[in-house]
């Protein structure tokens, strides 16, 4: 039995994670059945999803979690690609994988109505007393993590500008096609299109969702991956909810 832990539909969109939405695409374009539950992030060495179980076996991270697959049902999400569109598939993910994903956590989680919003709601089963100091102490350690990438020593202008020149790459890579390699879609479009959708997302009050859902082939690529894979959501219901 395979099983997929992360989180299932939050801030308008399928994942509150790009990389759980990563893996959840790629599981299925390589033909896997799976079951969905909600991540336990001290029960994990890594403390981070996406992660599945193939039987016993714990596979963590959205790249070692392809390659166990590919590996082992002898399929690669790259084939029909040339070596040049391999490397590009990969720089792709690359980048979108780094300033994009860093622009994301930075307006949800820094921002203090973003804040308030969103992630907030992680931390509701946190004790009443001690959970404004638990989310102190959790922002604290993500905006150190952002400062030591170097990402929030740019200004909010900067920031912004490097997300768009990213935008603009993956416009122009994905032009007149479906997908954006061809006709059919391959490894790059599971990472690019969970990024693009978590930036779209106009749950959040950022100017990054204009940069994304201001350029009509986008807003149509979205279109095309949400449902091909997130037509319905598979996750259990919160017992909150």
């Amino acid at each position: 039995m395979i099983t997929l832990y992360g989180w299932g539909p939050l801030f308008d969109c399928p994942s509150p994670s790009p990389f759980v939405m990563k893996t959840e695409i790629q599981l299925q374009m390589l033909g896997l059945e799976f079951e969905r539950q909600f991540a336990d992030l001290e029960s994990v060495p890594k403390r981070k999803a996406p992660y599945v179980m193939d039987g016993d076996l714990l596979i963590q991270d959205s790249n070692f979690i392809r390659v166990h697959f590919e590996e082992k049902l002898g399929k690669s999400l790259t084939e029909g690609l040339s070596d040049e569109e391999k490397a590009a598939s990969w720089a792709l993910e690359r980048m979108a994988e780094d300033h994009l994903s860093k622009m994301i956590v930075s307006e949800r989680w820094l921002n203090d109505a973003n804040f308030e919003k969103g992630p907030s709601m992680f931390f509701a089963g946190v004790p009443e007393p001690a959970r404004a100091g638990v989310m102190k102490d959790v922002r604290e350690q993500q905006s150190m993590v952002m400062q030591g990438s170097g990402f929030t020593r740019h200004s909010p202008e900067e920031r912004l500008q490097l997300a768009e020149w990213d935008i603009q790459a993956i416009r122009r890579q994905l032009g007149a096609k479906a997908f954006l390699f061809g006709s059919e879609p391959s490894a790059a479009d599971a990472s690019v299109a969970a990024m693009l959708i978590s930036a779209s997302t106009e749950f959040f009050d950022t100017p990054l969702s204009a940069l994304v859902n201001r350029h009509a082939e986008l807003t149509g690529y979205i279109a095309r991956m949400k449902d091909l894979y997130f037509a319905e959501s598979r996750w259990p219901v919160p017992e909150a909810a």
